[in-house]
């Protein structure tokens, strides 16, 4: 028996997980045959995950996975925006800024590949290629708190990256306004209302003895948390509110009379958090309605035959968004707290965000002078929410980008930007009143009002006139030099227009985004440089 006799699949399934990378691309140079192997997508897509801790759930990327795998080994961190609360995890901010910083500036985080980076309200979570969790800013910025408090405040800053000692690596992290969940490498449900007593969800619903029971996704909403299931179940609670709420104060003041649990930061960035577990079952609501079903997705018949079921959850102010493994997209609410859960609310399909001939009457498709057109087959694969907005997508060449809302109902007309369709989009992160969209060839595009510089496209009185980012007049442009109350906010930018990476004394050369989050008044981004080569 040859070595080519072997099947392909035993090759990427079986053996090149087990190898060495460079082993691996000494096989390829071999034959046409190993080369196509070694540079088949699933397996590097496969090795960001298991070499760098680095999720499929980051973005909605198809290929381009070798080269992300390269990078990986040296990524860099960049934020922008607001610098209150210390969100923006730099002690000294460049010159002449006042109310934030309105591009990109690089955070560092000695002795860390970070891999994943998630805004919250006032703050920043980053995940680096070992699970650990790395904070910033404020996880709750309504109060003061004193140089002599200990992070078990929940008010507390951390001015710089901070690591927090969990007892399991971290897979992924969600935020909500001022509380974030983190689902762990053990499948374990962590929330933290303070970042120095997070406590673990007790309880036999989420147990992973079986489908019903093993988490896939924690998500937070604007002030409440959700858990989607393998089986396609979804659980809810409130951390400050509701019976949840109450176990936590009970247990945070019994925690705040032993003295022991105050969690203070060290020398080197390090907060001794004080783990425990709170016993109680969320509340299940309930499972999606019978869904028609969607022509023109693309889809096999094999695929077409599963049963249908969620498989992707959003949460943003008081509502979820689900998405079904065909396509469809759904809303659900009132999630305002618990005493307003209403066991009898049925998930709502939104069909104009799900079917291919909604979609392509949309008016932005049959505007003749567009000059947009709908593609032929349509499949929504991901979605994002936060604050009062969501966004549900397709992937691709000729990817569709539909916005929704709050208000969003089974009637309404989805969103839609014309600069944002076919595009390539594989990721849309939401701010409060900015956004953006991260495309499959590094670009960062973002949209939206000012924010104290929340969209990264340069200093407003450096910027030529009629730019985005810039002043639409010399008046404007007048006024904000000579203001002695702080600039003027420029106008919001309505087209998304791209952000640059190379600000700063040592720009460097072209610089690949990866990854993008933003929420509140801020953006961050994680970036590769193209011109420096990391040898695998």
């Amino acid at each position: 028996m040859h070595i080519t006799d072997i099947p392909v699949e035993v090759f990427l399934d079986n053996l090149f997980p087990l190898a060495e990378v460079r082993d691996v691309l000494s096989l390829g140079s071999t034959s046409k045959l190993f080369a196509a192997l070694c540079a088949d997508e699933m397996f590097w897509r496969r090795r960001c995950q298991a070499d760098f801790n680095f999720t499929s759930q980051e973005t909605a990327r198809q290929s381009g996975w070798k080269n992300l795998y390269r990078g990986l080994r040296h990524p860099r961190v960049f934020v922008w925006g607001s610098r209150a609360n210390g969100r923006l995890g730099l002690k000294t901010l460049p010159q002449g800024l006042r109310q934030g910083v309105p591009y990109p500036i690089e955070v560092k985080i000695p002795g860390s590949r970070i891999v994943s980076l998630v805004a919250g309200g006032m703050s920043f979570h980053a995940i680096d290629s070992e699970g650990s969790l790395y904070v910033w800013g404020t996880l709750d910025g309504e109060s003061p708190s004193l140089n002599s408090e200990g992070f078990a405040v929940k008010y507390k800053t951390a001015a710089e990256p901070h690591r927090i000692r969990m007892p399991d690596p971290i897979r992924t992290v969600s935020c909500g306004r001022l509380h974030t969940m983190a689902l762990d490498s053990k499948n374990q449900i962590w929330t933290f209302v303070s970042w120095g007593r997070p406590f673990r969800l007790d309880t036999t619903m989420l147990d992973c003895t079986s489908p019903e029971t093993t988490p896939i996704q924690a998500e937070s909403g604007w002030s409440f948390s959700s858990i989607l299931t393998q089986s396609g179940d979804v659980l809810v609670f409130w951390p400050s509110s509701g019976e949840i709420g109450r176990i936590f104060e009970e247990e945070d003041a019994a925690m705040d009379e032993r003295g022991d649990c105050n969690a203070y930061g060290t020398d080197d960035h390090l907060i001794p958090c004080v783990a425990w577990s709170l016993r109680a079952d969320p509340l299940r609501i309930p499972r999606i309605p019978e869904l028609p079903e969607l022509e023109s997705t693309g889809a096999s018949q094999e695929e077409r035959s599963k049963a249908t079921a969620l498989i992707k959850i959003a949460a943003f102010d008081n509502h979820l968004i689900g998405l079904t493994n065909k396509g469809h997209v759904l809303k659900f609410g009132d999630l305002s707290n618990e005493n307003s859960f209403n066991r009898t609310t049925r998930w709502k399909y939104l069909e104009n965000f799900s079917e291919l001939s909604k979609v392509a009457a949309h008016p932005a498709f049959r505007d003749e002078n567009a000059g947009l057109q709908a593609s032929r087959s349509l499949q929504i694969t991901h979605i994002t929410a936060h604050f009062e907005t969501f966004v549900a997508y397709s992937t691709g060449s000729s990817s569709i980008i539909l916005m929704g809302d709050v208000h969003t109902d089974e009637h309404s007309q989805p969103k839609i930007i014309p600069e944002l369709q076919n595009r390539s989009v594989i990721s849309v992160p939401l701010g409060d009143y900015h956004h953006g969209a991260l495309t499959a060839d590094g670009q960062l595009l973002t949209w939206g009002q000012y924010s104290h510089g929340a969209l990264g496209l340069g200093v407003p009185t450096e910027l030529p006139l009629g730019t985005p980012g810039g002043y639409s007049s010399e008046a404007q442009l007048c006024q904000s030099r000579q203001s002695s109350w702080g600039p003027l906010v420029p106008p919001s930018v309505d087209a998304p227009s791209p952000v640059h990476f190379n600000h700063g004394p040592n720009p460097g050369g072209r610089r690949f985004c990866f990854a993008a989050t933003a929420a509140g008044w801020h953006t961050g981004a994680l970036v590769v440089c193209l011109e420096v080569s990391f040898p695998l």
